[in-house]
Order: C-alpha cells, then sequence, then structure tokens
C-alpha cells in the first residue's frame, strides 16, 4: 500500500524531495541535476489510487529509457544532457538499492506548462469532443467517425498540465502559442508528431498499436526544447494489441485503460480518494505493463 500525500516516506532520505507527482519523485542533486524516481503508485482520472501496482516504476522507467535513447536523434532528451552517474548523484549504496531499477539522473529544464498529445486513432476524451462539436481541441474531423476509428494523419491535440488533483483540460493549438510562443509552439508540434510517427511504426511492427501519447518538454539553459519527463509509457500512452483492433469498440489495452474501464463500473465520482484496486485487478494490471515492456524492448 503506499499514500498519495506529499508527507509520506520518501524513498531517499540524503537528498532534498523538490517535487512529488502522481507517480514520480524529484530530488535535488545539484542546481542542474536531478534524481527522478518512479513508483509503483498508479493515478486514474487525475487521482492517485490507494493501491499500488507492483514493479510498474521498473517498468515505466525502462520503456522510457528506451524511448529517450532511440529518440535522441528527433530531440535531445533530459538524461542526455546529464553529466553526473547515478554512483555520483547517489553515493550511498543502499539507497541506491532501494530504487534500484526505478531511477535516473536528469538535466534540470525549465517546464513548458502545456503537455504535448498526440493522436492516431479517436478515443478517450478527444473521441468525447468529437460527439460534441466534431472537433478535437479546435481540428475539425471528418463527419461519420467511430469510436477507435484511426485518424487519416496524427495530429497533434495539446492540453493544460494541471496541478495534483486536478484535470487537465484540452485546449487549442492558439492558446499554445499564447502560452509560450508561435515558434516554440510550432516545433513543440512538428517534434511532438516526428516521434508519434517513430514509435507507432516501431511498435505496430511488434505488435503494438499506439493510440495516442502524451509528450513533456522543458527549455534548457539555452532556450532550447528537450523532451523530458516521461516517454511512451503505458502510463502516458494508450497501448492496443493489434490483432485485437476493430473501429467501433473500445479495444483491449496493455496500459492502465484497463485499470480505468474498472474504475467505470464503480459508484466513485472520480475525486479523492480513490477507491482500492481489488487483487485481481493489480495482477491483471502488473502482466499487461510487463508484456507492454517485453514487446517493445525485449527486455
Amino acid at each position: 500500500m503506499i499514500v498519495s500525500d506529499a508527507a509520506a516516506v520518501p524513498d531517499i532520505t540524503s537528498l532534498p524531495l523538490v517535487y512529488r507527482g502522481k507517480v514520480r519523485d524529484l530530488y535535488a542533486v545539484d542546481d542542474q541535476h536531478l534524481l527522478m524516481v518512479a513508483s509503483d503508485r498508479l493515478s486514474a482520472f487525475d487521482v492517485i489510487l490507494p493501491t499500488a501496482i507492483p514493479g510498474k516504476g521498473a517498468v515505466l522507467t525502462a520503456v522510457s529509457n528506451f524511448w529517450f535513447e532511440r529518440t535522441r536523434r528527433i530531440v535531445p532528451n533530459h538524461l542526455q544532457l546529464a553529466r553526473r552517474t547515478l554512483e555520483q548523484a547517489l553515493p550511498d549504496p543502499d539507497e541506491r538499492r532501494n530504487i534500484a531499477g526505478r531511477t535516473v539522473v536528469a538535466r534540470w529544464l525549465q517546464c513548458l506548462p502545456v503537455e504535448a498529445i498526440v493522436r492516431g486513432y479517436l478515443i478517450g476524451s478527444g473521441w468525447k469532443d468529437y460527439q460534441q462539436s466534431g472537433m478535437v481541441c479546435g481540428i475539425r474531423l471528418s463527419d461519420q467517425l467511430q469510436l477507435a476509428d484511426r485518424l487519416p494523419e496524427p495530429i497533434f491535440t495539446p492540453s493544460t498540465k494541471a496541478a495534483l488533483g486536478e484535470h487537465d483540460e484540452n485546449v487549442s493549438f492558439d492558446h499554445v502559442v499564447a502560452k509560450i510562443g508561435g515558434d516554440l509552439a510550432e516545433q513543440m508540434r512538428e517534434i511532438s508528431l516526428r516521434l508519434y510517427r517513430e514509435a507507432a511504426d516501431y511498435a505496430l511492427a511488434r505488435g503494438i498499436i499506439i493510440a495516442d501519447t502524451k509528450f513533456e518538454f522543458g527549455l534548457d539553459e539555452y532556450g532550447s526544447l528537450v523532451l523530458m519527463d516521461e516517454a511512451l509509457t503505458p502510463d502516458s500512452s494508450r497501448f492496443w494489441p493489434a490483432d485485437q483492433y476493430q473501429p467501433g469498440v473500445n479495444p483491449p489495452s496493455f496500459d492502465k485503460q484497463f485499470v480505468r474501464d474498472y474504475l467505470e463500473t464503480l459508484d466513485w465520482d472520480k475525486q479523492p480518494p480513490g477507491p482500492e484496486l481489488p487483487p485481481e485487478i493489480v495482477q491483471k494490471t502488473v502482466a499487461k505493463y510487463r508484456e507492454a515492456l517485453e514487446r517493445l524492448t525485449g527486455q
């Protein structure tokens, strides 16, 4: 079991805890580096659930590291810019053992205040927006699309970056321009679409459809765009088994959509505190995360 508040006992005591997110905890190493620790916490509908998913943090870290390495030619990432090893950042071997497999040393960045979401298929909040208006984030789509339909081309559908416990909201590209400026917004959109296409083609060859995904970006000290946080994980993406995909129905998934679907069957208002997950849901979720890791990386 875990607790979801910032007063929870940290994994590391020798470094100051500077931020506790939905999944990751950030510790200050020096004025240029952070230690990022992925927990086994799981959030759904922007609420941290009280039940942990064993091994989830290690899976997320391995998947992210795989994609960061694979996509570094498209955009630099916060691991690529780091200049300290884990041993240098955290000399205590006991503390390193406590976070083995689920931590990285990353570069401090100026985090941009929007989330870069790319959709290749019509699902989730995009489907809900389309049903109401025929648009997603101000982008007009063709009529008579079905649930889970593949879009003719991937689309960039940004959202706000809500505070912990609040809900992200889909926004237009003009909103992003107003927030960060036109040149940077254009660059974010172009790079996000390139990252998605690269990953979607690779994953499809391994039997996984990446229906949509979320990227987060920051700026380095020179004002250059850098990919950060996580990349193309089961937490930040919808992964579907390609051999079971069928338009018009909500496909099975390798990601936390499985948990969301279970929660939708409960009498819960999607406000904290979240409900406990039964053991069978936890076990199936663990299996789905691990299968995604194995298919994508071979690990």
